[in-house]
């Protein structure tokens, strides 16, 4: 084997972890839940969070739409989601044309290194989300609070 072949093999190899985790799985109760089944599909919704949190307790998050916000094109509704933690389904934000803008600034608590997934659904009916990973050195929520 050439270390040209290895080297391209490893790296293909590193890629589908992050193929994999960024993609919201249809078998997960909360989303077949929220989506009775549609599609759910990346864009429109970015999510931000440090990659690395020195302690769960309190972590920033940011989640924004890109929506218009008219009467016509909005933001219903925006869920958050948590692999790890006791409750997964960490928050939920209801909006509507009023709000001006689809932009959610918060803290979260978070129960360890995992994947956290903002998923949105807008006026129309289509569902879009976005994932982010996080690691976190000293874990929140092991009580189930």
């Amino acid at each position: 084997m050439k270390r040209r072949d290895f080297l391209a093999g490893a790296a293909g190899a590193l890629a589908l972890p992050g193929a994999a985790l960024a993609q919201v799985d249809p078998r997960d109760p909360l989303v077949r839940a929220l989506t009775n089944g549609a599609p759910v599909r990346k864009g429109k919704v970015t999510l931000v969070l440090p990659q690395l949190a020195d302690n769960g307790n309190s972590v920033p998050i940011r989640i924004t739409v890109d929506s218009p916000m008219t009467p016509a094109d909005h933001v219903k509704s925006i869920h958050l989601y948590s692999e790890r933690n006791p409750v997964p389904n960490m928050a939920n934000f209801y909006l509507g044309p009023r709000a001006g803008k689809a932009e959610i600034n918060s803290r979260v608590r978070l129960a360890g290194s995992q994947r956290v997934t903002a998923v949105a659904k807008l006026s129309d009916g289509s569902f879009w989300y976005d994932a982010a990973p996080i690691v976190v050195t000293l874990s929140a929520c092991l009580d189930e609070s």
